[in-house]
């Protein structure tokens, strides 16, 4: 009998964005190379001891997207709303109770109102980051939205946001870890599978060209952090950077199979 439980987990794709090399890195690059964007949202969901979906388990979502009006706003597309796509995996976005918000950037905490029923976890230091001082600067509030933010804030007062000071287990088997770097107080999501510890990088690390060669990406608070993180997420995935998934990268959809047929190209399975 297993002592830790394990999760299926699912990285759902909700918008693509090209982009090149120059624009997403801070190290310069004399090869103007293709670095396309893709936007995910990702599912973690219990299993039994046979590998099956636990009777009444809870899956928790980690990161909630943007919507297409915040899209349009940045010239990005949504093809299709993340909390509606997650359906596509067997979650329904109205019973989740558990959403994990990486950080508060406009792509990933977007479309919280989707989730009436969630409770949503929070780092201490990334609701001060969004809220305070910093936020006074352009490159540093230029990925919030005003709304988003607002909005997690009614949450806190409406008393469904849990808040976490560094290293915490939500449940057996699933745990939020302090990475810091791409901002003050982004959290990584650490879940155990078939397969050993798989760590959500979420934008701890956009691409796996950026844990696999320390090479840094173009929006970061504390660039001494972002390294340090690189090294903390490897020692969460137990020194196997493979099963470290980065957040933006388009070779993600590449490298995993499909969740079930019919969703190549949408969502893939990463356990």
């Amino acid at each position: 009998m297993r002592s830790t439980p394990i999760y299926e987990v699912h990285a759902v794709k909700y918008a693509h964005l090209p982009r090149k090399a120059w624009e997403v890195q801070i190290t310069p690059d004399p090869h103007d190379a293709d670095f396309p964007m893709d936007y995910f949202v990702w599912v973690a969901i219990p299993l039994d001891e046979s590998g099956h979906r636990t009777i009444g388990g809870k899956p928790i979502v980690i990161d909630t997207g943007f919507n297409a009006q915040v899209g349009k706003g940045r010239g990005r597309e949504v093809k299709k709303n993340p909390a509606d796509l997650l359906a596509e995996v067997g979650v329904d976005a109205k019973t989740v109770e558990d959403v994990i918000i990486t950080h508060l950037h406009y792509d990933h905490v977007g479309n919280w109102d989707r989730f009436p029923k969630a409770r949503f976890h929070l780092q201490d230091k990334e609701m001060n980051f969004a809220t305070g001082r910093h936020m006074c600067k352009d490159p540093f509030r230029h990925p919030y939205e005003l709304e988003d933010i607002v909005g997690m804030v009614r949450a806190v007062y409406g008393k469904r946001v849990v808040f976490h000071d560094g290293d915490e287990e939500i449940q057996p088997g699933l745990s939020v870890h302090l990475i810091g770097g791409h901002t003050a107080g982004i959290q990584s999501v650490r879940v155990m599978t078939r397969n050993g510890w798989l760590v959500l990088a979420s934008d701890a690390s956009h691409y796996f060209w950026g844990i696999n060669n320390d090479k840094l990406f173009a929006i970061v608070y504390s660039v001494a952090d972002m390294l340090a993180g690189y090294d903390k997420l490897k020692k969460l995935a137990e020194g196997r950077i493979e099963m470290v998934i980065p957040g933006h990268d388009a070779e993600v959809m590449k490298r995993y199979p499909a969740s079930r047929k019919g969703l190549e190209g949408v969502s893939v399975r990463l356990d």
